[in-house]
């Protein structure tokens, strides 16, 4: 696997998949998997389901580490991709991390924010994002490869961030880091202005 590729298997402060509980998580969740799209699937399905999302239940904490993420059962969509990642990357599946600009009408009107999803490397396909917010009326996020049934589709106005992350970006971690509730975070959404 060349340099670039191991950068997408890197453990990180914030991809903590050497925590026990990540780790132990992440071997339970590749159990009788033949292959790595069955394991991402389990994976994506887990964070997906199992993972509440902080602003659909109006989650009191706010989490960032893809260990506090799991041990707390909640994270907004930037903190649950964080989780996803190690979990892949405990496995030995390359994931990285992908960004929307999407309109924040949902919690403030005329006001735009990032949303954070995934990138998995699949031998079969190659890089495939994968959306695990989790699903709510109107939203049907789903693992099809190699087709993407992401959370949300572009509406006017939205953009996509280009490229796949090996890190989270920066904006994205200190808006949880100082966002601490449910109320700070609705009122600090992490955003970056597009590139005209």
């Amino acid at each position: 696997m060349n340099t670039t590729m191991q950068s997408y298997l890197a453990e990180t402060p914030i991809i903590d998949f050497t925590d026990p509980a990540v780790s132990a998580l992440a071997a339970e969740l590749a159990q009788g998997c033949a292959t790595d799209v069955e394991i991402a699937r389990n994976c994506f399905e887990y964070v997906r389901d199992e993972i509440r999302h902080s602003g659909d239940h109006k989650d009191p904490v706010t989490t960032c580490r893809a260990s506090d993420v799991l041990k707390q059962g909640t994270g907004w969509c930037y903190a649950k991709s964080h989780l996803l990642a190690a979990l892949l990357r405990a496995n030995g599946i390359p994931a990285g991390f992908c960004y929307q600009r999407l309109s924040c009408s949902e919690y403030e009107t005329e006001r735009f924010c990032l949303h954070g999803l995934n990138a998995v490397y699949l031998k079969e396909y190659g890089w495939y994002r994968v959306d695990a917010r989790g699903n709510k009326e109107g939203v049907d996020a789903q693992f099809d490869p190699p087709v993407e049934r992401l959370a949300f589709a572009l509406q006017p106005g939205e953009t996509e961030v280009p490229g796949i992350l090996t890190e989270p970006l920066d904006v994205v971690v200190e808006a949880l880091k100082n966002q601490t509730t449910y109320e700070a975070m609705v009122g600090h959404f992490p955003d970056i202005k597009p590139v005209l």
